[in-house]
């Protein structure tokens, strides 16, 4: 959801760099950020302080930083793509199932998305899985692949009676982080990744071990879990306009297309 439906990643760093400059501290750099985005508020949290070295405690940090939060994300804005897909999955393409999972805990997805009711409105309320939600284990957060896992039972546990159960195989997965790529990637699921330009920059050169799951920011895995480079079952995007639905076999409805049923997708999250 952040950097990818939202423009809340450069908010984010921006509250970041206000706390930094209270104590002298540099901006952060794309170096760090890259392994903070997509993971859960925790971890994230843990990763910058050790790179910070600010002479507060973490709760100090985590105040003064929420207090930024609480003025800067009622200002968030959908980016440039998002609200055109989203409205065209939900009026043309009814069969795709939609559901968001993102590592936002409730309190700062409220304040991220309060004025922007409607444009969430694609998102049931029980196909919404947060990072604060109960039945995810906290220490399992991306880019282990548990939220997608759950997302997908969401969709499934809710299918009119009788429908066949969507595979991760059918899913198409929506990310703009690195942890976020290889969530998806270990989940089984086909990756369409929309990385922020300074990520992009930070990543020059490694885009195919990203798109394959390969950069190592799970720590050890077993290889079942592991795509391949040039594998395709992930592509990189530098916007979500204009989006090629198409080539996931994704069609209006009473549209016909020539994708084979391993091309469908059934399921989209972001």
């Amino acid at each position: 959801m952040d950097g990818l439906l939202l423009d809340t990643e450069d908010l984010y760093t921006a509250c970041i760099n206000l706390v930094l400059a209270k104590y002298k501290r540099p901006n952060l750099p794309w170096s760090i950020k890259a392994d903070l985005q997509g993971r859960p508020g925790p971890d994230a949290i843990a990763i910058f302080l050790d790179w910070a070295e600010l002479p507060i405690s973490e709760a100090d940090y985590k105040a003064e930083l929420h207090e930024w939060q609480k003025r800067l994300f009622t200002t968030t804005k959908p980016l440039p793509g998002a609200a055109e897909l989203l409205s065209n999955l939900a009026a043309e393409h009814p069969s795709v199932q939609i559901a968001l999972a993102t590592s936002s805990h409730k309190a700062n997805f409220d304040l991220k998305t309060g004025h922007l009711s409607e444009f969430f409105s694609v998102f049931p309320d029980h196909r919404r899985v947060l990072g604060d939600d109960g039945r995810l284990d906290p220490k399992r957060g991306k880019p282990r692949p548990d939220i997608f896992q759950l997302a997908l039972k969401e969709i499934n546990d809710s299918l009119p009676e009788g429908e066949t159960p969507i595979t991760p195989q059918e899913c198409l997965v929506f990310e703009d982080s690195v942890p976020g790529v290889e969530a998806g990637r270990r989940a089984g699921m086909r990756v369409a990744w929309v990385p922020h330009h300074g990520l992009k920059q930070e990543m020059a050169g490694h885009e195919e071990e990203v798109l394959a799951g390969l950069t190592g920011r799970a720590g050890d895995v077993e290889p079942h879990e592991l795509g391949k480079v040039g594998d395709g079952w992930a592509e990189e995007f530098s916007t979500l306009e204009h989006f090629p639905l198409r080539r996931y076999g994704i069609v209006a409805a009473g549209e016909q297309d020539g994708s084979s049923a391993a091309d469908y997708v059934g399921h989209v999250e972001w």
